[in-house]
């Protein structure tokens, strides 16, 4: 099997057709017009069978954006302004009009977080976390898509197969320890550090970047 697949790479046009596709770099202009300081975030719809992935995800989305050069505004803050505005569901944010939304809280941009998936799948003897997330950046004069990404994080409980009984059991408690409390909220920094920090994928500096230390997420 192995030597027919290597056969079929071979005959395909180019070196290069059995090589992973490098994605295209972001069109920026709308994002240099715009040019945000400020970045609202917004409630995430959650798309995912588990009801407390929206907030543990919004926990971890306010220092990569600041460490990017941006002013977020507080998230409780936020929440509670939405909410005295009629806006508790986040479904109902999502559709609400940006501009409105700039007013109140006198933002350049608002972040639109969606969770595609938020899982932990027991495989064998491993156990998989998975993140999945989208995100729109829209700027708040006119409600323009300035920016948007989707990002897959994963963590796996086990990395390289047993070479022993032992440690075949070792990996069953592992695996079953991890399906039992999934590191989410870690999966989900990595997912916004790959999104926010990745070159010509991810936010451009903002006006308060200082380095690339500043993209490291603790």
């Amino acid at each position: 099997m192995i030597r027919r697949l290597i056969l079929a790479c071979a005959l395909m046009a180019g070196p290069s057709a059995c090589a992973t596709v490098a994605p295209q770099p972001k069109n920026y202009e709308a994002f240099a017009t715009a040019e945000p300081h400020s970045i609202l975030v917004v409630p995430a719809i959650n798309r995912s069978t588990d009801a407390l992935a929206a907030d543990y995800l919004l926990t971890t989305i306010a220092r990569p954006l600041a460490n990017r050069g941006y002013y977020v505004f507080p998230l409780n803050l936020v929440k509670r302004v939405l909410e005295d505005d009629g806006l508790s569901d986040a479904n109902m944010v999502h559709a609400a009009d940006p501009p409105h939304l700039g007013q109140l809280f006198g933002a350049d941009a608002i972040l639109y977080v969606t969770i595609e998936k938020w899982t932990a799948e027991y495989i064998v003897i491993d156990t998989a976390v998975t993140v999945d997330i989208s995100y729109v950046l829209k700027e708040t004069s006119g409600g323009q898509v300035i920016w948007q990404h989707r990002q897959v994080a994963q963590y796996k409980a086990n990395n390289a197969p047993p070479t022993g009984l032992v440690e075949l059991v070792a990996q069953v408690i592992v695996a079953a320890i991890v399906k039992a409390a999934p590191d989410y909220v870690g999966t989900a920094r990595k997912a916004n550090a790959a999104a926010f920090g990745t070159p010509q994928q991810g936010l451009p500096p903002g006006p308060h970047y200082r380095g690339p230390h500043d993209i490291m997420v603790q």
